[in-house]
């Protein structure tokens, strides 16, 4: 069923001292609040089972950031579906625009992460986005829909609606740069209306998509307000509870 949700996306930051300080903080202040948002934060798979234990995780879903393409075997380094599941966290992240470009994974390793995730029973957040090249040549819908149909459409309905999508755009990650309010709303409504034709509306109407791409508390409410922006899925300003939290509240 579609949610609300801000998802924080930690990246590469945080010791486990660290880590565990902040997820523990951030459960601290949530302890005597209802939002009217699920909150997920997705930290380093060092920290995993550490934070499971130590938050309240009916308040705070815990995600890993990554998952490999294999169930298991002589893949020195990496870290399977089934192992995170192991830790007791329940989302992973999947198809970050940084994993495609610096690691490069292509839509047929997704493919194979989001239906590793889905038989651990973990929730996919599945990012989709263009770069800035390709939004000013007018080809972001074409480019958001191929990264869908290509790593997505081979799910099941009741798989589907396990997805959570992200749409990212890439020129706005880290930058500063957000995409107004109407471009949010415009590219939300194209992707729903791209899951209505291949699932039928009920599904697409299901379907939660967040909005990553410098969301920070002065952004968040606007950005949310619009009727396909189901939340966010939030970097930098993740780390500190005093700029996470604020979005949290823009529900």
């Amino acid at each position: 069923m579609r949610k609300n949700m801000v998802a924080g996306n930690w990246k590469m930051n945080t010791t486990l001292p660290e880590g565990l300080a902040l997820a523990k903080g951030l459960s601290e202040a949530l302890k005597d609040r209802t939002p009217n948002c699920d909150v997920v934060i997705g930290v380093p798979f060092t920290h995993l089972a550490s934070i499971v234990a130590a938050i309240d995780t009916r308040k705070i879903g815990v995600a890993a950031e990554n998952a490999a393409d294999h169930t298991a075997g002589a893949y020195t380094g990496e870290v399977s579906a089934e192992m995170i599941a192991s830790t007791g966290a329940t989302y992973v992240i999947l198809g970050h625009s940084e994993r495609r470009a610096y690691y490069h994974e292509t839509p047929a390793i997704l493919k194979t992460k989001v239906e590793l995730a889905l038989a651990s029973r973990l929730t996919p957040i599945f990012c989709i986005g263009e770069v800035l090249a390709e939004r000013e040549a007018g080809r972001h819908f074409e480019v958001v829909d191929a990264q869908i149909e290509a790593s997505l459409f081979e799910l099941s309905a009741d798989d589907f609606r396990r997805i959570i999508l992200a749409y990212e755009p890439v020129w706005a990650i880290g930058t500063g740069k957000t995409a107004s309010p109407a471009q949010a709303q415009e590219i939300h409504a194209h992707i729903r209306r791209t899951v209505a034709a291949k699932y039928g509306a009920p599904v697409a109407e299901d379907t939660s998509i967040l909005y990553g791409g410098s969301c920070n508390a002065g952004n968040a409410k606007e950005l949310f307000s619009n009727p396909d922006v189901d939340g966010g899925l939030i970097g930098g300003a993740s780390l500190g509870i005093d700029k996470f939290l604020p979005i949290i509240e823009a529900f």
